[in-house]
């Protein structure tokens, strides 16, 4: 087995759907198919809570260091207080949800489900009292991804729908784009500098795109294949691109796929920057901790069908270095 970071403790037991960061401290949230919501202490590497979800959560993520969220297969929106240990429903889909977001920028909650609906909620209401959506918006398909940052909230929704929000003005999309890419969008994720986003596909292909339709700017879109260097680009299969993650500092970013590559890019001057050491199953989630320094990568079984990759679910700690991440 390839050298890799180390690895967590108490992974879960079936694949993670989602692994998160704290935007404040190096606590990592973690949803798997397990049923469980989890959070680790990366600094210590222990699990300090953990949550039985009564079905299985798609997504995840903090309100604060004391706080959580998590969608689910049966529609609900679950918030959870580390410190107490207790949890409560804060508001449900009529189908399952698989996006959780809150801004900071805000205050508001945004969920994203296979109802065909996003929906807003206010982060205010208390433990206990389950809250109605104060705005929904209907999407032309489910949700299938989203990503948020700054006023920006950016939704792909069916095969190649994208839907730009601005969270002052939440009453109708700011853009109502198709995606570049053929193949059904999987994977989205904010530029850090506010000015676009990187969306990936199933048939293992990346687009970058900005939010100013000028001409100067969209001169600068482009798409491209995520392939190793040591794939052939002829031969190979397509391998879904399952994570797109920016590093907050440099702005260069890592995509995970399928086939267990994790690939660091620089998008401006369109090359690759880093290629980590395989690993032994598909890369189902990435997440840079607040100064880059550090990268969660979450391995396991995806359901990809592949007999030879290892469906034992991992959680490994990169270290970050400059020269992995940087553009010269």
């Amino acid at each position: 087995m390839a050298k890799h970071g180390r690895e967590l403790v108490s992974p879960p037991e079936d694949a993670i759907s989602r692994a998160r960061f704290s935007l404040h401290s190096n606590k990592l949230l973690v949803s798997s198919w397990d049923s469980s919501v989890t959070l680790y202490d990366v600094d210590e590497n222990v699990a300090r809570v953990k949550f039985s979800h009564p079905t299985q959560p798609l997504d995840c993520c903090f309100l604060d260091d004391s706080s959580g969220l998590s969608g689910g297969s049966d529609g609900t929106v679950r918030r959870y207080n580390f410190s107490t240990e207790k949890e409560d429903v804060l508001g449900k889909h009529e189908a399952l949800v698989n996006c959780v977001e809150f801004s900071e920028v805000t205050g508001q909650i945004i969920t994203g489900s296979w109802d065909k609906n996003l929906r807003f909620w206010d982060a205010r209401v208390a433990d206990g009292n389950e809250a109605t959506a104060v705005h929904k918006c209907e999407q032309s398909a489910i949700v299938e991804c989203m990503s948020l940052v700054g006023y920006y909230l950016v939704v792909a929704s069916g095969i190649t729908t994208i839907n730009v929000y601005d969270l002052r003005n939440v009453s109708r999309s700011m853009q109502e784009r198709r995606s570049p890419l053929k193949y059904k969008t999987v994977s989205i994720c904010c530029y850090p500098n506010r000015q676009g986003y990187a969306i990936g596909a199933v048939d293992g292909r990346v687009a970058l795109e900005f939010f100013d339709l000028s001409e100067s700017f969209q001169a600068n879109s482009y798409a491209f294949r995520c392939l190793p260097k040591s794939r052939n680009a002829i031969c190979s299969l397509p391998a879904a691109v399952n994570a797109i993650e920016y590093h907050p500092i440099y702005g260069t970013f890592t995509t995970g796929d399928n086939d267990g590559y994790c690939l660091t890019w620089d998008g401006e001057k369109r090359k690759m920057l880093y290629q980590y050491p395989r690993y032994n199953s598909s890369i189902a989630s990435l997440s840079y901790n607040r100064d880059g320094q550090l990268l969660a990568v979450a391995s396991g079984y995806t359901y990809q069908e592949d007999e030879k990759m290892d469906e034992t679910t991992h959680i490994f700690i990169e270290n970050v270095n400059d020269l992995q991440i940087s553009t010269i």
